[in-house]
């Protein structure tokens, strides 16, 4: 179990890439490639879990790690969930578990996530609307989202521009416009008791999403540390992050308490 008195912060936004035995030769290497060119990622294949645990346990930095269940859209294998939760328990003392379920899935996708929060004790989901085809406010992903508000967990959304399909003809089917955070709106209101987080500064509706100039006052306790791993490692963002104007009282809020609450484990 994670020592969260120990650990220096939590990155609330980490990916599952490359779960051991899930690798397959359906195209998903040639976007990892460009991925990693248009991110700068110091990595030729993505890591895997061990070596993400490795990395962070390293690092002191607990990691919430999730795979993203795309493969109706984009075509390319899904990550099984189960399998990456089996992973994560090998290195618990410094992973914590979130899953991913494309919402179209439907009374699957509600099944699924039931099984995972009431059996397996997952805390949160990863929506990544441009990877998965789908606008948040869309009804038939409201069943999902009644299941997260029941049990408290967490809803993870991507918003704004996505280094997926860069580089690639028509930018490999990724439309922008499913990530908008206007459309987080309707569901914040419709499910008042489902915890939401915008991943992201939200470009280029930033001006739409909550902004991050009031870090040090309304949105103290909103902000959370998220890295986007593997693309983007921890250490460059907490350099950056060190070098911000952020109050000295604000800094542990972001780094590590927000999360904490968020997660149940304060």
């Amino acid at each position: 179990m994670i020592d969260f008195a120990k650990v220096r912060a939590i990155d609330i936004h980490t990916h599952a890439e490359e779960p051991c035995g899930c690798h397959s030769d359906d195209g998903y290497d040639d976007l990892q490639t460009t991925m990693a060119k248009y991110f700068g990622a110091p990595w030729s294949h993505p890591p895997t879990i061990e070596q993400t645990a490795a990395h962070y346990r390293q690092q002191n930095i607990a990691a919430v790690i999730f795979p993203v269940d795309a493969e109706r859209e984009t075509g390319y294998r899904r990550y099984s969930n189960d399998e990456v939760l089996e992973l994560v328990k090998q290195n618990d003392d410094v992973l914590i578990p979130f899953a991913s379920i494309d919402p179209w899935k439907g009374k699957m996708a509600v099944r699924e996530a039931r099984r995972l929060i009431e059996e397996h004790g997952v805390k949160g989901f990863k929506f990544h609307p441009t990877m998965q085809g789908f606008y948040p406010n869309d009804r038939m992903a409201y069943p999902f989202y009644e299941v997260l508000a029941e049990h408290g967990a967490v809803g993870l959304f991507h918003t704004g521009q996505t280094g997926v399909g860069s580089g690639m003809r028509g930018g490999n089917g990724m439309r922008l416009k499913f990530s908008n955070p206007m459309y987080l709106d309707d569901v914040a209101v419709d499910f008042p008791d489902m915890n939401i987080i915008a991943a992201h500064p939200s470009f280029p509706w930033q001006e739409e999403a909550l902004a991050v100039a009031h870090a040090n006052t309304i949105l103290k306790k909103k902000m959370l540390f998220g890295s986007d791993w593997p693309m983007i490692s921890p250490e460059k963002w907490l350099d950056a992050f060190d070098k911000a104007d952020f109050r000295d009282e604000v800094r542990p809020l972001i780094l590590k308490e927000n999360a904490m609450r968020l997660l149940g484990v304060a």
